[in-house]
C-alpha cells in the first residue's frame, strides 16, 4: 500500500512538472553591457538546481576531508574496544577450560586495553563494570593457582574505583566480588571470612539463593547450627532443593542442634527453636526425648519427653517400621520410674519396683499406660505395642498383664535387643513369683537371641 502511494505521488509530480515545463514561455534576460543574453525560465531553474547539488557535494567532501582525523581516532578506539572484549572472552574461555595461567594473562591484557582507552579520551559507559569483571576473572584464576595474595589484590581492585576515574563500581559488580570472595574463603575452610563477606552484602543480595547456599555451607563449617538451620529454612522456602532433599537437610540440622545440647534447659531451648513442621518429624521428636532422658531422668523430664513424643505417637500407624521401633524404645524409657542409668537393662530393675511402692507413678503415667493399652487393643498383633504395654504394666506392678503381654511379644519381636529384654523381663517376673524352671527357660531364650 505504501509503495502504491509513493508511485502515485511520483506520477503526480512528474505530470505537474511536464505541464509546467511544456507550456512555459517565460524567459530570463541578463544584461551585460553591451550584451544582452536571454535564457528560458526552465534552463535557469535547472541551472540553479545543478548549482545547489554541486555546492552540497562540495561541502560534504570538505566535511569528510576535515573529519578524517576524528574518524581515524574513532577507528583506533574501536579496535582497542574490540581487543578488550576479545581478551575478556578469551579469558573466560580459558578459565572454563582449566587453563588458569592463560586466563589470568587474558584478564590482565583486558585491563591494559581498558586503561589504554583513557589517554585517547574514549569513555566507555560500561568501563567500570568491564574493569571489575576483568579483576574478578584474574582473581578467580589466581585462586585456582593458589595465589592468595594476588587474588586479594584483584578483589580489592574490583571493589574500589580505578584511580583517575570518576565512575563508581556498579552495585552488581560489587555484589559479584563479595559472593566470589565468600566462595573462595569457603574453599579454603575459612567460614568466618566467608560469613563476613556475606554480611557486607545488601539485604536483598544476602537473601538470594546463591548467597544462602554459601551461608549454609559456611555456617555448617563453623559449627553454627542455629544459623545453618535458619538458612536451610529460607532455601527450602525458595525451593532451592527438592522436597525430599529439603526435609532431609532440615532433619539433619535439627538432629545436630538437639545433639549439641549439654543440659536439659539448653535442650528445651533447642526444641523451642524448631518450627512446628520440624518438631513433627519423628526422628527429631524421638531424638529430643532420648536426649532429655539422658540429661535428666526426673519425673518432670520424662513427662516432657512424652509430651514431645505425643504428636508422633498419634501418627503411629503411618510410621515406618524403623520409626516405630525407635518410638517404642523411647516411650519405654519414659515410663521408667527408677532413675536407673540408660545402660542398665529394664529387666534388672524389676526387683526394685516392689520396694519403690509405686510412689513415683503419676496420673500422667497412668494416662499414657491407658493410651498404650488402647492402641494395643486396636492392633492386638503388633509385637512392639505388646512389648511396650507389657513393660508399662511391669512398671505399674501389674504383674499378670505384664506376663501376658511380654509372653506374646517375646515370640513375635523382630528386633533382637527388644526380644532379649522381653525374655529377661519374663525371667525376672518368674523369679519373683518363685518359678525357677520358667525363669531358667526364659534366661536360656534370652541368651539364644
Amino acid at each position: 500500500m505504501r509503495a502504491a502511494l509513493w508511485f502515485l505521488s511520483l506520477f503526480g509530480i512528474a505530470v505537474a512538472a511536464a505541464l509546467f515545463a511544456g507550456n512555459n514561455q517565460a524567459s530570463v534576460t541578463l544584461f551585460w553591457a553591451p550584451w544582452r543574453v536571454d535564457f528560458s525560465l526552465n534552463l535557469v531553474l535547472l541551472g540553479l538546481l545543478a548549482t545547489f547539488v554541486l555546492l552540497h557535494l562540495a561541502l560534504r567532501a570538505l566535511a569528510a576531508l576535515f573529519g578524517l582525523p576524528q574518524q581515524a581516532r574513532q577507528w583506533r578506539a574501536q579496535q582497542r574496544e574490540r581487543a578488550l572484549f576479545m581478551a575478556m572472552l578469551d579469558g573466560l574461555s580459558q578459565l572454563m577450560s582449566g587453563r588458569y595461567l592463560r586466563a589470568r594473562k587474558s584478564a590482565l591484557s583486558a585491563l591494559a586495553q581498558e586503561a589504554a582507552l583513557l589517554p585517547h579520551d574514549v569513555h566507555l559507559p560500561y568501563a567500570a563494570q568491564v574493569r571489575a569483571l576483568a579483576h574478578l576473572l584474574a582473581a578467580d584464576s589466581a585462586h585456582a593457582l593458589q595465589d592468595s595474595a594476588a587474588r586479594e589484590l584483584h578483589v580489592q581492585a574490583a571493589l574500589a574505583p580505578a584511580p583517575g576515574r570518576s565512575s563508581t563500581v556498579p552495585t552488581e559488580a560489587k555484589e559479584a566480588a563479595q559472593l566470589r570472595a565468600a566462595r573462595w574463603a569457603l574453599d579454603e575452610r575459612d567460614p568466618t571470612a566467608a560469613l563476613e563477606r556475606l554480611a557486607a552484602l545488601p539485604q536483598g543480595a544476602a537473601r538470594r539463593t546463591l548467597a544462602l547456599r554459601i551461608r549454609l555451607k559456611a555456617a555448617r563449617q563453623a559449627g553454627q547450627t542455629p544459623l545453618a538451620l535458619e538458612t536451610a529454612r529460607l532455601l527450602a522456602k525458595h525451593r532451592a532443593f527438592s522436597a525430599d532433599a529439603g526435609q532431609s537437610l532440615l532433619r539433619s540440622l535439627g538432629q545436630e542442634l538437639l545433639a549439641s545440647a549439654h543440659d536439659a534447659q539448653q535442650l528445651r531451648a533447642s526444641w523451642a527453636a524448631l518450627d512446628a513442621g520440624e518438631r513433627a518429624m519423628p526422628e527429631l521428636a524421638i531424638l529430643a526425648a532420648q536426649r532429655m532422658l539422658q540429661l535428666d531422668a526426673r519425673s518432670a523430664s520424662r513427662a516432657t519427653s512424652r509430651e514431645w513424643l505425643l504428636p508422633v505417637w498419634e501418627r503411629y500407624s503411618s510410621l515406618s517400621d524403623q520409626q516405630r521401633l525407635r518410638l517404642v524404645v523411647a516411650l519405654e524409657k519414659t515410663l521408667r520410674r527408677s532413675s536407673t542409668p540408660e545402660s542398665t537393662d529394664n529387666a534388672d530393675a524389676v526387683d526394685t519396683l516392689a520396694a519403690s511402692g509405686g510412689s513415683e507413678w503419676t496420673e500422667a503415667d497412668s494416662a499414657w499406660l491407658a493410651r498404650i493399652e488402647a492402641a494395643q487393643l486396636r492392633t492386638p498383633r503388633d509385637a512392639l505395642l505388646q512389648y511396650l504395654c507389657g513393660m508399662g504394666c511391669m512398671e505399674r506392678q501389674l504383674w499378670g498383664k505384664a506376663q501376658q503381654h511380654l509372653g506374646q511379644s517375646a515370640h513375635s519381636l523382630q528386633d533382637s535387643p527388644l526380644r532379649r529384654q522381653a525374655w529377661r523381663a519374663l525371667a525376672r517376673l518368674a523369679e519373683q513369683r518363685g518359678d525357677t524352671t520358667a525363669a531358667q527357660n526364659a534366661y536360656q531364650q534370652a541368651a539364644g537371641v
